[in-house]
């Protein structure tokens, strides 16, 4: 069996074709003229699973695809440098060898996005990816609540920055969405864009406790107003994380954005995204609404730990025809 696929061979560190956004003034007219007809939008994302079903070598390609995509996180109170090097040492190779040679792919240099972590783990995830490509991303300010002080906030992305991080998951403070103070959302992204310097910076929303479609919509055109590379759902830690509606609402948001100024900011899901199969769906959503650049790892990722496993698994069942048990595949 061979798998005809363009899964991307791209480490997420290697420069990208697209220029990171600049950003652009703050438009206070254009944050307040969003609306989102939240009806509306909760069907066509009820639509998604079912408009598209792909299968066979077709279905195996875009699980490799999805691989790729994946920032492979661990963010745990009772984390240890083991596991984070388990885990960079299975995303320098998520999938095993046997499956790839199966598929037709085991010529193919196929690595996960990046890998995430807290900053006190960012100099062991650096270490243990040198050389590979794979690229170390830090959750930063305050994460997960975003509540620390700004100065702290800002010498902690300082420090990840300069243990080797190359990609800051920042949480935005979620007042400023909920009061409608747009300028000091702005002000508050524009400072940690500049604190990150080359590294690029995602934006986490923490979408579940924006309470509307229409909040989330604004806060996001706000955070690429103000630098961000890539807005994201969650950190993982709310009640509600990644889910379609809000996924779509984003991603429209994106495409808005871009409309403006030209520029393509990157979207992560974050939170909740487990199953093999929500990833396709996920990666129908991003073709269907912005078009096949953002099923690329530099501007699209999964926030995951367990979606890895269950992509595995489902390759493994494509060759083997039967389902192995979870414990077959670990993460870390």
């Amino acid at each position: 069996m061979i798998v005809k696929t363009e899964v991307t061979t791209l480490p997420a560190s290697t420069p990208v074709a697209h220029p990171r956004n600049a950003g652009m003034a703050l438009d206070l007219g254009a944050v307040r003229a969003v609306q989102v007809n939240t009806e509306a939008s909760n069907r066509r994302a009820a639509s998604l699973p079912g408009r598209r079903a792909v299968k066979g070598d077709a279905q195996s390609a875009w699980l490799l695809k999805a691989v790729t995509c994946i920032d492979l996180t661990t963010l745990n109170g009772d984390d240890t440098e083991g596991r984070v090097r388990r885990l960079c040492a299975k995303a320098v190779q998520p999938i095993r060898t046997d499956i790839l040679e199966a598929l037709g792919m085991a010529d193919r240099r196929i690595t996960t996005g990046a890998v995430c972590v807290y900053h006190r783990f960012v100099a062991t995830a650096v270490e243990a990816l040198k050389g590979s490509g794979v690229p170390v991303a830090a959750v930063s300010t305050g994460f997960p609540a975003g509540l620390a002080p700004h100065h702290t906030k800002l010498a902690e992305i300082a420090a990840s920055v300069a243990d080797g991080a190359q990609e800051i998951d920042i949480v935005i403070t979620r007042e400023h969405v909920l009061t409608g103070n747009w300028q000091a959302l702005y002000d508050e992204m524009r400072d940690y864009r500049a604190a990150c310097g080359d590294a690029h910076v995602k934006a986490i929303l923490a979408t579940g406790d924006l309470k509307t479609l229409r909040n989330v919509a604004r806060a996001s055109l706000v955070c690429m107003m103000a630098g961000a590379d890539f807005i994201k759902t969650s950190t993982g830690k709310e009640g509600v994380n990644a889910t379609l509606p809000v996924s779509l609402t984003m991603v429209r948001a994106i495409r808005q954005y871009r409309e403006m100024t030209g520029a393509k900011v990157g979207y992560k899901p974050a939170g909740g995204v487990s199953k093999a199969k929500d990833a396709l769906v996920y990666l129908a959503l991003m073709k269907e609404e912005l078009g096949l650049d953002w099923v690329q790892p530099d501007l699209f990722r999964f926030g995951a730990s367990s979606l890895l496993g269950d992509i595995e698994r489902q390759l493994e069942h494509r060759v083997t025809g039967a389902y192995s048990a979870a414990q077959r595949h670990p993460i870390g």
